[in-house]
This record gives C-alpha cells, sequence and structure tokens, in this order.
C-alpha cells in the first residue's frame, strides 16, 4: 500500500467526525484542562476550520479522548488498524523488519552507527503517538546535545508536529516541565530529568505509552535510566520499551545487565558484516599501527617503575599487593585496596590501616600517571602531577609523601623545565594556542604523535592530489583522544600545518579549576562549523565519539586504546556513512598493544555468543501486550512529508502564537 500525507495530523486525526464524537481519534490536539481550568486549548486543525466549527471539533475531540482513555489503555482502534512506514526515505528491509519488531515487543536495537537507529525510533514513536492519541512518547538521550539532535532528527522523518514536542534538560524550570508534561505530547529529555520529575510526581507515569532510551548500553547498575525504569513500573506496565545502541556491552555479563534493567525481550542484532546491512554499509578499512616507545620515553619509563617500586614496596612486603610492579594497573591495585578493606591481614590494626590506605592512594595516583605516560606521553603525565603537586587535586598527603622521594623530584623538575611553559594552554579552544606557541618548534612528548601527524598529514596531501579544487575541502578527519591535555597536545601540533589542516577541539563541559569545557551551545556550534567546513579536523574526548551527528569524516585516528569494544565501535561509526571510511588505531609497543587486542577478542566473543547461543541470554518474559487482542494493525507504506523544522526560539514563538488562539477561543 502506498500513499502520501502533508502533516502527521491529517493522515488520521482529521477523521474524526464532528457528529459521532467518540468514533474517532485525534493525534493533533492538546486536550481541555480540568475541571476547574479556565481556558480550553484549541485543536492544532482548528485554524483550518471555519470559525463556528470550532467549539464543534474540540468537543469531539475531547469527548473521542475521553473514552479512549477508558477502553484498551488508550488504544484507538480505527489508527491502530493500521501502522505506518515511511518511504519518503529509501525503504531498508532491515530497518522496516526491526521497526515491526520494536513496535510489539520490548526490543533492544544494536545497529552499527550510521545505519539508522535514530530512523527506527522515530518510527515506532510515530506510530504509538497514532495509536494512543492520550498518551505521552517519550525519547531519551545522555546528553543534552544529543537531545536536541534527535528530536529534529525524529522530526525531519516522521513529521511530529513541533507544537506537540518539547525538549526538556536540567536547565528547564520544574514548574515550566510540570507544565510541558501536561501539554505536550512527544517529550525529549535527559533521563536525569526524567528521574526527578517522576519521583516529584511532575511527569504522569501512566501516561507513558512508548518509552525510547538512546545510547542504551549505558543502563548498568543505578544509572538514570535504569532509575526511570524502576519507577515507571511502579505506576504502569503498559509501556513499550525501545533500546538503541552501537554495541550492546563491553562483555555477556554487562550486556545481560542492560537486557534485565531495560525489560527487554528481544535483540535485532547486526554487525558491519551482517548480510542485510552489508548493502548500506560502506567499507571501514582498520589499520593497526604500533609505535615503539623511543629511547627517551623509555628511560623515563624505568626512572617512574622505580618511583613505583619504591613507594609500593611497603604494601608488597605487608602482602596486600603483588610484586609485578612494571605489569599491575591502577584497577588492579583499586581491587587490592578494595581486598584489603574486606579482609585486613590481622596484624594490622588502628593506625597501620590508616598508614597503609594512604600508601595505596599514592600508589594509584602514581599508576594513573604510568598509564598516562605510556598512552599519552610526557606532556600529559607532566599535567598530572602538576594537579598533584600543585594542591587542585586535594592530595596534600600525596603531595608531601612524593616531595619527599628525591627521585620522583628530579623527575617532576626535569618534566617541568620542557613542559612549564605550556601550562597557560587551557581547554577552552584552539584560540589561546594560536595566540602561544604556534611559531615555536613543536616538542613531540610521545613517539605516537609523530606517526599521527604523519597520517594526518598524509591524507590531505593525497586526497589533494587526487580531486580537483572543488572538493579539496570536502574530506574530514577527526582524532580521539580520552584526556584533555592530550586533545590539547594534538592540536597544537596540528597547528602547525595550517591552513591545509584547520584544527579545532571537542571537549565536555567544565572540569576542575584549571580547565574550561564546552557548554552544550559550544558544542552544537563547533560540531556545525565542522560539518559546513570551517574546520577540517576534530581532535575530540569521549564527548565525540557517542551519537552527536558530526557528518561525513574520511578518516578516523584514536591515539589510544580503549579497553572496553565499546568506545572503540563508537568511534568507528563516525566513519563509513556515506563513501569508503578508514580508520588507524596508533599504539604504543607493550601494554596499549595487548590492551586494544584484548578488546578485540573481547568484541568478537560478545557477538558470536548473542548470534549463536541466545540461549544463555536471560530475556524479560512479559512485554507488555500494547495492541488490544482481536487487533492486528497491517503495514501500510506512506510517503511523509513536512514543513521546515524551527529551532527552539522559533518553537517558542509558535507556541506563543498557540496560547494566543487558545485563550482567545477559551474566553
Amino acid at each position: 500500500m502506498s500513499g502520501r500525507q502533508r502533516t502527521l495530523f491529517q493522515t488520521w486525526g482529521s477523521s474524526i467526525s464532528l457528529s459521532s464524537g467518540t468514533n474517532g481519534c485525534s493525534s493533533g490536539t492538546e486536550r481541555p484542562q480540568r475541571a476547574g481550568g479556565s481556558k480550553v486549548r484549541l485543536p492544532a486543525t482548528a485554524e483550518a476550520q471555519p470559525e463556528s466549527d470550532d467549539e464543534v471539533l474540540l468537543v469531539a475531540v475531547y469527548e473521542a479522548e475521553r473514552q479512549l482513555s477508558l477502553e484498551n489503555g488508550g488504544f484507538c482502534t480505527s489508527a491502530g488498524a493500521l501502522w505506518i512506514y515511511p518511504t519518503n526515505c529509501p525503504v531498508r528491509d532491515y530497518q522496516l523488519q526491526i521497526s515491526r519488531t520494536a513496535l510489539f515487543c520490548n526490543t533492544l536495537v544494536c545497529l552499527p552507527t550510521g545505519l539508522g537507529k535514530t530512523f527506527i525510533a522515530a518510527v515506532v514513536m510515530y506510530n504509538f503517538y497514532r495509536w494512543f492519541p492520550s498518551g505521552k512518547v517519550v525519547f531519551m538521550a545522555p546528553t543534552k546535545p544529543l537531545v536536541t539532535q534527535q528530536m529534529e532528527a525524529c522530526y525531519q522523518v516522521m513529521g511530529i508536529p513541533q507544537f506537540h514536542m518539547a525538549e526538556m534538560t536540567g536547565s528547564t524550570q520544574a514548574l515550566t516541565r510540570k507544565e510541558i508534561w501536561c501539554s505536550k505530547r512527544v517529550l525529549f529529555l535527559t533521563p536525569q530529568v526524567m528521574v526527578n520529575d517522576l519521583t516529584r510526581g511532575a511527569c504522569p507515569a501512566v501516561e507513558i505509552k512508548c518509552l525510547v532510551i538512546d545510547e542504551a548500553h549505558k543502563a548498568l547498575g543505578n544509572y538514570a535510566y535504569c532509575q526511570v525504569v524502576r519507577e515507571l513500573v511502579k505506576y504502569t506496565n503498559h509501556f513499550r520499551i525501545l533500546a538503541l545502541t552501537a554495541t550492546p556491552g563491553s562483555d555477556m555479563k554487562a550486556v545481560q545487565q542492560v537486557i534485565t534493567n531495560l525489560l527487554i525481550g528481544q535483540i535485532e542484532l547486526r554487525s558491519e558484516d551482517s548480510p542485510d546491512i552489508l548493502p548500506y554499509s560502506h567499507e571501514r578499512r582498520v589499520e593497526k599501527l604500533v609505535v615503539p616507545l623511543g629511547e627517551e620515553l623509555a628511560a623515563i619509563q624505568k626512572t617512574y617503575v622505580q618511583i613505583l617500586e619504591a613507594f609500593a614496596s611497603s604494601l608488597i612486603q605487608r602482602n596486600v599487593l603483588r610484586r609485578d610492579i612494571p605489569n599491575l594497573t591502577k584497577y588492579q591495585i583499586i581491587l587490592a585496596r578494595d581486598q584489603f578493606r574486606k579482609n585486613p591481614p590481622p596484624n594490622i590494626v588502628g593506625k597501620q590501616q590508616g598508614i597503609i590506605e594512604g600508601e595505596f592512594a599514592i600508589c594509584i595516583s602514581l599508576y594513573h600517571g604510568y598509564e598516562l605516560l605510556q598512552q599519552m606521553g610526557m606532556r600529559s603525565l607532566y599535567f598530572f602531577l602538576c594537579g598533584i603537586m600543585g594542591g587542585t587535586k586535594g592530595m596534600t598527603r600525596s603531595k608531601t609523601e612524593l616531595s619527599r622521594n628525591e627521585d620522583f623530584m628530579k623527575l617532576y623538575n626535569h618534566l617541568e623545565c620542557m613542559f612549564a611553559h605550556t601550562r597557560s594552554t587551557s581547554a577552552s579552544g584552539i584560540s589561546t594556542i594560536q595566540k602561544g606557541d604556534k611559531d615555536k618548534n613543536f616538542f613531540y612528548s610521545h613517539p605516537k604523535l609523530k606517526k599521527l601527524e604523519e597520517v594526518v598529514v598524509e591524507h590531505f596531501t593525497s586526497w589533494n592530489a587526487k580531486n580537483s579544487a572543488e572538493k579539496c575541502d570536502e574530506t574530514r578527519v577527526m582524532i580521539f583522544s580520552s584526556f584533555r591535555d592530550s586533545v590539547q597536545e594534538i592540536a597544537q601540533m596540528l597547528l602547525q600545518h595550517q591552513p591545509v589542516i584547520r584544527v579545532m577541539t571537542f571537549v565536555g563541559h567544565a572540569s576542575g579549576k584549571s580547565t574550561k569545557g564546552f557548554t552544550q551551545k559550544e558544542q552544537l556550534e563547533v560540531v556545525k562549523q565542522f560539518r559546513d567546513g570551517g574546520y577540517n579536523t576534530l581532535v575530540s574526548t569521549c564527548v565525540g565519539e557517542e551519537g552527536l551527528d558530526i557528518g561525513e569524516v574520511d578518516l578516523i585516528i584514536c591515539f589510544d586504546a580503549q579497553k572496553s569494544p565499546i568506545r572503540l565501535v563508537q568511534r568507528m561509526g563516525r566513519t563509513g556513512r556515506k563513501r569508503q571510511g578508514r580508520i588507524v588505531v596508533i599504539l604504543a609497543e607493550g601494554r596499549e598493544e595487548r590492551i586494544y587486542n584484548q578488546s578485540q577478542y573481547n568484541k568478537r566473543n560478545i557477538y558470536k555468543a548473542i548470534s549463536g547461543h541466545r540461549q544463555i541470554i536471560h530475556f524479560h518474559q512479559r512485554s507488555p501486550r500494547m495492541v488490544p487482542d482481536g487487533i492486528n494493525p497491517q503495514l501500510h507504506k506512506m510517503f511523509i512529508t513536512h514543513g521546515d523544522y524551527e529551532p527552539e526560539k522559533a518553537s517558542r514563538n509558535l507556541q506563543r502564537k498557540s496560547s494566543i488562539i487558545s485563550s482567545r477561543n477559551g474566553k
């Protein structure tokens, strides 16, 4: 079947009979206020009706909704005869199949980034919006920029009227949010906001019919997603859950947690080489470049290990820490400390326990620095040690103990001579670097930096040689590093190659006294300029990994290895969307290379376990039946058109006009 539609309301809302009232349904109304209210809101279509018909239409719609709320959990039987799938975008079989599954069962959708998770969410949300005209549809995303982006994306796919949608974040006042919950039907928000509104009773929990959870792999422990689901089920079990992620978890235990916490009844999993994905997935070449540490870095590493041994020796002698100092990790020391707290040796009591706690704290800090040295280089280590010695990390005891160690102070002073002049560089952007050390010779604090520079320069050189002058500005490069200091260092290095390389940093919100992060507005502006060509190279922390529509990127460079396969999958998803993409992972020889190899092994095992042995996963067995017995919605393919998306300020103007009309008709 096929058809066309101009607006979503006209798809079926205009079929309400003015004479029969309760036999029709409306998706395009805001319900009149309950008894005691002084104003009645005009339906969206009333502007198109003759003035004399306004009240008749309003009463008909209200009566229809009131009747529906009492029958079948609010399900509209006339709308429920069909489920709508859009043809304004090319129809992909896997998206159609997954959408069908998600309508009728709580589903976890695992799709590589760029293959249409948001599209599927928009289809599902749209149909629940039609089926339950008095219900609410909620889309949750972990960050404010993602919330803003997904709201626009859903409008572009299905054309849900903007005056029925609203965005809510922590910056939206609680009283305003309560009004929005009452007046709007499709809500986009961060999970913590929803937790707060559920606990204070501002959110009408029983009216929520569809809950979409973006970046669902975060639903572990007591994360806000888990709290939202736990709170909702206190009020109702009659709502559908659709969870979206590029990768289900870092291991099978994490995958099971996500499934349990989000009440998932079925997984729809696709990988880059799934047969139904291949026609739409451009090739992504992954290259692993292993870089030796080099003589200078190896010498500093050797000195640093001696310092670690000096501070860990007491813990080793007391048998609370194993001896393999060079191969220990910060996480292993944290586990050893937790074990000590649970079962302290009988001969260690009183003040001695406090002394050992202090020694553990120093070792954990030093091992963090050790990992920074190996993965990021000497500059990142220096900035970290500055935080300790400058007192900004609140580690007075550590500072005192380290100051007494002669080897440590020699190393610290050596690093200070090399990098003290760079400390003024903040994480607020590239402007501070441009004013500073652009003309000075850049010091490569890790051999990986030199390799990264070679890869980026070679990319732009070869691209410009192969393409015409008009297309030289089309290519984009994105570089990921986990730490802000490293992000700034990489950007500073690439500034030497202006104007061929136009670089910008991209970091999250402020963290600490000495760093200034990007606000939501600044993040969105950087992304826009990157897409539009203002910059062709973006150096990002993990804030650029998840969800945000960065645009088409031809080269992804990962400057550090991640223990969790989730992080690498998210990074890889930034490329290969419209044309062939290249991913380069730059690894330090030794520990970092081993971490990467283990991560890849874990990823393969997870996908194999889910795809081939689903019986080991315990699914939620009671996904609610949202469609009443005897009703079987049939697929109806429809070409959907919509107007231009209005930014938030313009949306407010629309809402203001709507409220003026409402008050005029509510006198």
